[in-house]
């Protein structure tokens, strides 16, 4: 096993695109370090320096203590898994798993041994005979995942090995690579662009966007202290919901005014955010989680301040109850918020005075399409960004060790 390390690596390619720019990041020996971000934000691409297909342009990349710039890809003791699975259509699994082996030279009773422990890791101990063919997409995966064990690198990288598999299987085959990890102890380097994979499987979670790195945290403080406005909206799904406001000091009352509408907010928010003070009389960018939104008539704490809206869309989950409405309120438009609905396909409303919220509701609420909706907002969960630069507004240093 070895730690993996960045020291302000650019890839910049020869028409001029900087694909990765000055990018810092040490991966701890074992760690289970996932990069996520939009698509062409420089995730593979840094990836695949580390792995020697891609040259870099400036920087030190680290593999152990050893510098590994100009070390062939075959020589650096890594094990990569691809997106697609690559396995000889005319080779058993077991072929499959110890090729690469066969190809090292690698005794033969040495190449059994590896062989069998992969397959019983990985539960393909009946399948050895087998060939491509007769698999389903998720045994696919794991034959790719053997061949990898087998060669008991120093790290695994792996690049969007899921991206393949439909919703269940992928459920499934997280679960396999996250419990792999773990049971192995492999430093390992995951790309996806999945946001719900990054949360889950991680350790610790770098969000990149244009090639620079945005924060590096645990999942959860990435969810509950974001840095800025981009990982705000990028991290959750539903993704957060992003309105305008302003903030106002009513009756010595903080408030956030969005149009005709107001959520005060309590000393506690102004404690946890002392740097809200600087911005009375100033617009705001006011993230909500889903989650943190609820039926007024079933809020459990009656005293919450509640926002006003029309329900456009109802979707039921069974154990929760997923509800759109708009309210009378200036959407978000920074460069961050049209970035992030470029990446998800969608626009932002033609109306400059109406938003679309998202909240999760308690499956018990009997609110309907068209219906009028009173929804308590729990205002302690608030997170608040300043427009102009996109950071959050907190006012205590969230940005050592986390964020580029």
């Amino acid at each position: 096993m070895a730690s993996i390390t960045f020291e302000r690596v650019d890839k910049v390619y020869a028409d001029g695109t900087k694909a990765v720019d000055d990018f810092d990041l040490e991966i701890d020996d074992g760690e289970f370090m996932v990069l996520v971000g939009p698509s062409g934000c420089g995730k593979t691409t840094a990836l695949r320096m580390v792995a020697g297909l891609e040259e870099i342009s400036s920087g030190v990349i680290r593999i152990g203590d050893r510098v590994v710039n100009y070390v062939p890809s075959r020589d650096r003791d890594i094990a990569m898994v691809f997106q697609s699975y690559a396995l000889y259509p005319h080779l058993s699994v077991y072929e499959n798993i110890a090729f690469g082996l066969k190809v090292k030279k690698v005794p033969k009773n040495e190449i059994d041994r590896r062989v069998n422990d992969a397959a019983r890791i990985l539960d393909l101990e009946a399948l050895l005979k087998r060939k491509p063919r007769a698999l389903s997409g998720g045994q696919r995966q794991r034959v790719a995942m053997g061949r990898a064990i087998v060669r008991e690198p120093a790290a695994f990288l792996m690049d969007e090995p899921l991206s393949n598999l439909d919703a269940k299987l992928r459920v499934q085959t997280r679960a396999v690579i996250s419990k792999l990890q773990h049971d192995l102890g492999v430093t390992t380097l995951y790309v996806t662009h999945d946001q719900v994979e990054a949360l889950t499987m991680g350790d610790r979670v770098a969000v990149m966007r244009k090639g620079r790195l945005q924060q590096v945290a645990t999942p959860q403080e990435l969810y509950d202290h974001p840095v800025n406005l981009f990982v705000g909206g990028f991290i959750g799904s539903p993704a957060m919901n992003v309105i305008e406001a302003t903030l106002e000091r009513n009756n010595g009352q903080l408030a956030a005014d969005f149009g005709k509408q107001s959520l005060r907010l309590s000393d506690e928010v102004e404690a946890q955010r002392p740097a809200l003070k600087d911005f009375e009389g100033r617009k705001v960018v006011v993230g909500i989680r889903p989650e943190h939104l609820e039926d007024a008539s079933l809020a459990l704490n009656g005293n919450r301040p509640t926002l006003l809206g029309n329900v456009v869309l109802r979707e039921a989950l069974g154990s929760e109850i997923v509800l759109h409405f708009v309210v009378d309120a200036r959407p978000a438009v920074t460069e961050e918020v049209l970035e992030l609905a470029e990446d998800v396909g969608t626009e932002l409303p033609e109306a400059a005075h109406e938003t679309t919220l998202v909240g999760r509701f308690d499956a018990h609420s009997r609110l309907k399409e068209g219906e009028a909706a009173n929804v308590a907002v729990d205002t302690t969960e608030l997170h608040f960004f300043d427009p102009e630069t996109g950071l959050g507004i907190y006012g205590r240093d969230t940005t050592k060790g986390e964020a580029a």
